[in-house]
């Protein structure tokens, strides 16, 4: 990595991190802020949520083209003006129609800068050390987001809209921050595996096109969308309604739950990453499938009742924190092997898609609540079975990928052998 790459990243990953901040001021008093304080009702509060996915699903496909013609740096900039705007307006409407509008332009905004980030940590890293940049930045947006929701909480206050209106204005400057700190950042040449899609010259067609018949790449949109269906999709709906009604959790418990998983995160990232950043990526998403498994059973016996509310409580919580392990392993594997699936120049296309399948997941997570709170037994069995499929798909994906996609560690193995070679005397024949 040269000093360029390396300032680059150093500012983009410190502007991720302070957005992250930002947006922990709001992100779990959305509901409460439109449903109570403003007097709107839990079905202008699940609009509100609504509007966040509809707006995401709009932008992601136009958003992949655009940055890799005109570059990361004004996607990102655009976005967070976008976002900023709508967070301030958030704050201070009252009304339906602009609570909406607002958070369509948040909305927007934020899903944007996902894929426009992501290339730009990928221009600024190599292959070899891209594993740990995305952990990096992983890291840094859990714990922006946890210190953030704390001193929110320690802010809001129901009987005083300012407050809330306070928090939103703190969200809007930190991505103006965002947009001040990218403005700075000098982008180096993108580095990328050479070949990781064969060429045909002769096959025309839009990069949409191109992409899907890309067998390695459709192959990992499929298994994020399992990934995120299955783990964030049910965080705050299906695995929060069985937690509540069919394990008897408290709303208090269910937070120490949430922050089980981002403790679990921070503590295990670094960890983590000395174990699979030399290990094969598709094993590596295999082996979360596993854990994943052991998590939902573990959920499953919180909500038997054949112990005592404590042994339930715990129970629960320690899906969470087990949840939290596998994110901690996703995180240097499945956004790097994005990208190292990416030909050149499509960087931003493929990230830009694996944001829209996260997107489309997030939305339809909240299927699993009629399950979860209805037929316990059956929920739990149903994602028994898709994090054991998680396990399936990742091991059948590492057929598709070449060895270095797969284990990016081999380059510094090549690069360490052609180091040693050079090194050599030359011999001369006597």
């Amino acid at each position: 990595m040269t000093k360029v790459m390396g300032a680059a990243m150093r500012r983009i990953q410190a502007g991720n991190a302070l957005t992250a901040f930002g947006i922990g001021f709001t992100v779990p008093f959305l509901y409460i802020y439109v449903a109570q304080v403003r007097g709107l009702g839990s079905m202008a509060a699940t609009s509100a949520f609504v509007a966040f996915a509809v707006s995401a699903l709009v932008a992601l496909p136009l958003t992949g083209r655009v940055i890799d013609r005109r570059g990361p740096v004004p996607v990102v900039i655009g976005a967070a003006v976008a976002a900023s705007a709508g967070a301030l307006s958030l704050g201070l409407s009252t009304g339906v129609v602009p609570i909406l509008l607002s958070a369509l332009a948040l909305g927007a905004g934020q899903a944007v800068m996902q894929p426009a980030l992501a290339t730009m940590i990928v221009w600024c890293s190599t292959p070899s050390t891209r594993t740990r940049a995305f952990a990096l930045q992983f890291f840094m947006q859990n714990l922006g987001l946890g210190i953030g929701g704390l001193i929110g909480g320690q802010i809001v206050d129901e009987s005083r809209p300012a407050s809330f209106t306070l928090l939103f204005g703190i969200e809007a400057v930190m991505f103006l921050v965002l947009a001040g700190v990218i403005l700075t950042v000098r982008m180096p040449h993108a580095p990328s595996i050479k070949d990781a899609v064969p060429r045909d010259e002769s096959r025309a067609g839009g990069a949409w096109k191109r992409l899907l018949e890309h067998k390695a790449m459709v192959k990992l949109l499929v298994l994020g969308f399992v990934i995120f269906f299955a783990c964030y999709g049910q965080f705050e709906s299906g695995l929060a309604a069985f937690g509540t009604e069919a394990a008897g959790i408290s709303p208090s418990t269910l937070g120490f739950a949430l922050a089980a998983n981002t403790g679990a995160i921070v503590v295990a990232q670094f960890v983590v990453l000395k174990l699979v950043e030399k290990r094969r990526r598709s094993r590596v998403i295999a082996l979360v499938g596993l854990i994943w498994t052991v998590a939902w059973l573990i959920a499953g016996f919180s909500g038997l009742g054949h112990g005592s509310a404590m042994m339930a409580a715990a129970a629960f919580i320690t899906t969470y924190g087990l949840f939290g392990i596998g994110e901690a392993m996703l995180s240097p594997t499945l956004a790097p092997l994005v990208a190292d699936l990416a030909p050149e120049g499509s960087v931003g296309q493929y990230n830009s898609a694996f944001a829209l399948v996260k997107q489309m997941a997030l939305a339809l997570g909240p299927l699993g609540v009629p399950l979860g709170a209805g037929v316990p037994m059956l929920y739990i069995g149903v994602f028994v079975v898709v994090s054991l499929g998680i396990a399936c798909l990742a091991l059948r994906l590492g057929k598709q990928l070449s060895p270095v996609q797969d284990r990016p560690s081999l380059l510094k193995r090549e690069a360490a052998a052609v180091a040693v070679k050079a090194a050599e005397p030359e011999r001369v024949p006597a």
